[in-house]
């Protein structure tokens, strides 16, 4: 869990849960005469006060208004009477809502906390009462519930919703208390069905439940000459672990080359859906992807193709959220309420910014280097070319011994957090304050990091540590994690106003989690010798960029496309996936790579289950490049301080202040620039 207010603003922009019952009565009950009637009226009553706030405050309000609410009359009276036209009640007011909310997100924070505590601390085995208890959301009605006790519409007619276009034009001359007010507002930004949202939940978990059963059984797959290449029990997720499997093996030059191509071959016949459905998530048939037949006890048996499972589950996703569009006036598309509502960059936007990068002078310079340490052409499946990840001159075992040295337990990463702050540059006094913010637990899984939701509250770092004590890999991780809470710590008391605690989204926070954890071996007093680390992080860093924007670019495109094609089936959409992912490699990666048409770019399970989520990935490497850039030759903990007290502004007015420019491809272009150079002398 990130941040409880981040979650809400999420809901409001897919569409606020309110459990109204199914009828006429989940319609706006305001027509346009009663608003504008409204607004002359308190323009009137209040001539001293902003009459364009006055009309953006009525207008939002009655768009959120329904008959169970009460009458269009009583609409009207409740504006006249709630309404605060002067600055200060307006601002007492402000501040007496923040601290509500601060004190509901906290406690729900808390709440589910407890609930989760055993399923995700290490306190034995589970019982199914844990699991109970830790699917129990009980904040699951209070935005029902200030809906109708009216809270929600004294906020909406006071602090009313304003657009990404407004906030980008408008927020460069807002003071912090003006954008304090205008995120209190995006709480309240549309209000969508219940039945709505509880399909789209069930949709949605229906696809994430389809690709978390999409197994691919390695061992069954043999080759043109009957020969298995892979271990007989090795199972692979997709696309997940297919990707890391073609990844793994370029370190194996006698059979790397041969797997890779097989695996690659399964990942087309998953995309058009001409995979055996006998061979998914079972291992009973053998099956030879080039030729697609299947076999079992040496006798082959008849194939059946998935009839396009995969793309009703985009169809299913795209029809429960297209079903919201009429309940979000400003913004009546999902694509629209993922871009500009969500990651608050608009789709254009995006496309322009990952179309530079697709097609700079330096993917060609790059992509030589990789055929040079190849020492062939490249194939589709290099878009994962893993050569380029720096790994530590430092001998594992060495590394291990320090960290177990180091941290027996939980408590003694803790105990040792202010002095690895101080190591970073934080002076004493404040790397105490920011480590006392922070507890750490054991983890069941590899670990996470959870954020306080109250100013009197810790956040969590939960950390796996075996009772050997913490090996490197779960102290790398764990430094990470310190970072993420770091953030969560310095952007809820450093920020003027509660509601604009935190970062514009998860792709920031993600940037220092990073930064923190390239640092891990600085953090143990160690160093590695390796000159060429940088550059080849730099090189590393901009082949996943190349590879994760041409995988957004095409699912940006089929949602268009869903979106001009509203009744398309399954069929339909399967040959519209395989023509976009056709263009969108003809455009960026044929004239690199030299072979057309090749559709691996739809792969990504992520269109299936995580609808437009691709995006993200691509902004999150480049922000966090940007500001790892901007950190070089100054004061570490100043910076990191200053960057992040910023508090939630737009993606964009937030890079500015923090170093000076917009979300940009040039750092990172600038800088393969140099480690192309470094390694071609």
């Amino acid at each position: 869990m990130y941040k409880l207010i981040a979650f809400l603003l999420m809901l409001a922009f897919l569409g606020c849960q309110t459990s109204q019952p199914q009828s006429n009565d989940q319609e706006p009950n305001v027509d346009a005469q009663v608003i504008a009637t409204t607004i002359k009226q308190l323009q009137e009553s209040f001539p001293g006060a902003d009459a364009t706030l006055i009309q953006k405050g009525v207008t939002h309000a009655g768009s959120l208004w329904r008959a169970a609410d009460g009458t269009a009359k009583e609409f009207s009276q409740f504006c006249m009477k709630n309404y605060f036209s002067a600055s200060d009640e307006k601002k007492n007011i402000y501040l007496k809502l923040e601290q509500y909310l601060e004190t509901i997100n906290g406690h729900f924070t808390l709440m589910g906390i407890g609930l989760n505590k055993n399923v995700t601390l290490n306190n034995g085995p589970l019982a199914e009462v844990d699991k109970l208890f830790a699917s129990y959301n009980a904040a699951a009605h209070w935005m029902d519930d200030l809906y109708k006790n009216k809270i929600a519409f004294v906020i909406a007619l006071n602090f009313p919703y304003y657009s990404l276009n407004e906030k980008e034009s408008l927020g460069q001359n807002w003071s912090a208390e003006e954008w304090g007010y205008a995120r209190l507002g995006d709480v309240f930004a549309a209000r969508v069905p219940a039945e709505l949202t509880q399909n789209y939940s069930k949709v949605n978990a229906d696809a994430d439940l389809y690709i978390s059963e999409y197994n691919i059984f390695m061992g069954s797959l043999v080759n043109d000459q009957n020969q298995p290449l892979f271990p007989s029990d090795m199972v692979l997720l997709t696309h997940w672990n297919l990707r890391d499997e073609i990844k793994s093996n370029y370190a194996d030059a006698r059979k790397g080359s041969e797997k890779q191509e097989m695996v690659y071959q399964v990942m087309k016949r998953i995309i058009d859906q001409t995979i055996p459905t006998q061979v998914i998530n079972s291992g009973m048939y053998q099956w030879n992807p080039y030729s697609n037949k299947i076999s079992k006890d040496q006798q082959e048996v008849a194939a059946t193709d998935e009839k396009d499972a995969r793309y009703q589950q985009i169809i299913n996703n795209f029809k429960a959220l297209q079903a919201m569009d009429v309940y979000n006036p400003a913004m009546k598309t999902y694509i629209e309420r993922n871009f500009s509502g969500g990651m608050e960059i608009s789709q254009p936007e995006v496309e322009i910014l990952f179309d530079e990068f697709l097609s700079s002078l330096q993917v060609k310079e790059v992509a030589g280097l990789i055929k040079q340490r190849l020492g062939r052409e490249l194939r589709p499946y290099d878009i994962w070319y893993d050569g380029f990840k720096a790994r530590s001159s430092i001998s594992a075992e060495v590394l291990d011994q320090k960290t177990q040295a180091n941290y027996p337990d939980p408590k003694a990463f803790e105990a040792d957090m202010p002095r690895m702050l101080q190591t970073l540059g934080w002076e004493k006094e404040r790397a105490q304050f920011l480590a006392s913010k922070i507890t750490v637990e054991p983890a069941r899984g590899s670990g996470h990091a959870l954020g306080a939701e109250m100013h009197d509250m810790k956040s969590y770092l939960r950390t796996r540590i075996p009772e050997t004590g913490m090996n490197y890999k779960g102290y790398n991780i764990a430094v990470h994690e310190f970072g993420h809470n770091v953030e969560q710590t310095i952007t809820l008391h450093n920020v003027p106003y509660y509601t604009m605690h935190g970062v514009p989204n998860t792709a920031f926070t993600e940037a220092l989690a990073f930064i923190f954890q390239s640092r891990d071996l600085k953090l143990l007093g160690m160093n590695d010798p390796d000159p060429d680390k940088d550059y080849l992080k730099t090189l590393d860093t901009f082949w996943s960029i190349y590879e994760i924007m041409g995988v957004s670019m095409v699912d940006m495109q089929v949602w268009k496309w869903l979106y001009e094609h509203p009744e398309a089936t399954a069929a339909e959409l399967r040959e519209a996936v395989i023509t976009i992912s056709k263009e969108v490699w003809n455009k960026y990666y044929a004239p690199v790579f030299g072979s057309s048409d090749e559709t691996v770019l739809a792969i990504y399970s992520h269109m299936i289950a995580y609808p437009l989520y691709l995006s993200a990935y691509s902004f999150g490497h480049l922000i966090d490049f940007q500001i790892e850039q901007h950190l070089k030759g100054k004061n570490f903990a100043v910076e990191v301080e200053r960057i992040y007290s910023l508090g939630r502004l737009t993606p964009q007015l937030w890079m500015q202040k923090a170093v000076g420019v917009k979300i940009s491809n040039q750092p990172i272009l600038l800088a393969a620039d140099e480690a192309v150079a470094h390694f071609k002398k």
